[in-house]
């Protein structure tokens, strides 16, 4: 009970300063870094550039897009999610390439009723192909206040963080015949939109549209660490890692495999990788290395 208790006031302690670093580093002005791709008015640019909000009703929801596309890359964006009852309503932000081969790495957070907590969902896809699942409860509530969703998405490996804590580690295992996202340079996406037909309680659950509009608000983008992709198919990473981009080689160390391993063994409530009814064969292999 006692390590236990410590390593509480490990994440405690962690999580607080990877907040206040992220505070205090230079986050992205959203008129610059992207551009509202949809929603005829819902998603709105404000205070000259600091916060973007994305707005849902009964017509429609609303998306942005950054303008650049990244290969690779460490990016953290702060989102406060819809409050009160936000049943039926789903709020994406991920990474994605083009094309029916297309990569991408999920957060949604899929809504609940007052009181019940958000489930926190995540995907993998590479060349087209995902059901790489896990699922969380969050230690907080995430329509109070703003937090912190981070990617770190390596030629290793990709991190998925909350407020600097990490929750998920996807490794690359191209060498076992697992296809890792390495080669197509992706945009950072997200949307608010409809989705009482599955997302809570698969559908049980629908929106309650008297409570309509429902919001989302984003601001402190950051991708300091991350290899733009220009148009003439140059990354603007070199080759090999210097100090200033040692993320590119970055794994997770054993303080965040013991942070990682506390978030999975509190807070996932499903992970694809034990789900033997789904694979009542065989896991999938990047379950078994």
């Amino acid at each position: 009970m006692a390590s236990f208790k410590s390593l509480i006031s490990l994440l405690t302690l962690l999580t607080s300063r990877a907040i206040s670093s992220l505070i205090f580093a230079s986050a992205g002005n959203f008129n610059q870094e992207f551009e509202i791709t949809w929603g005829d008015g819902r998603a709105k640019i404000l205070n000259n550039g600091e916060l973007l909000t994305l707005s849902l009703d009964k017509v429609s929801g609303s998306a942005f897009e950054s303008k650049n596309e990244y290969l690779f890359g460490k990016i953290d964006m702060q989102i406060k999610l819809v409050p009160g009852n936000s049943a039926g309503t789903v709020t994406a932000y991920y990474l994605s390439s083009k094309g029916s081969a297309w990569d991408e790495i999920d957060f949604e957070f899929l809504g609940n009723l007052t009181g019940d907590p958000y489930i926190l969902h995540t995907n993998v896809f590479s060349q087209g192909k995902g059901n790489r699942e896990q699922q969380f409860y969050l230690w907080f509530d995430p329509t109070a206040d703003f937090h912190t969703y981070s990617i770190l998405w390596n030629p290793h490996c990709i991190i998925f963080s909350v407020d600097g804590t990490p929750i998920r580690e996807f490794k690359n295992f191209d060498s076992v015949g697992v296809p890792f996202p390495k080669h197509q340079p992706m945009r950072i996406h997200s949307s608010l939109w409809n989705a009482d037909d599955w997302a809570t309680r698969g559908g049980l659950i629908k929106t309650d549209w008297s409570r309509a509009p429902f919001t989302a608000s984003y601001r402190n983008f950051t991708a300091d660490n991350a290899c733009v992709w220009p148009s003439n198919g140059a990354s603007s990473c070199k080759s090999s890692p210097s100090q200033s981009n040692a993320w590119l080689s970055e794994e997770l160390d054993s303080i965040g495999k013991k942070r990682l391993s506390w978030v999975q063994n509190n807070y996932m409530i499903y992970n694809y990788c034990t789900d033997g009814k789904r694979f009542p064969q065989e896991f999938p292999v990047e379950c078994k290395s």
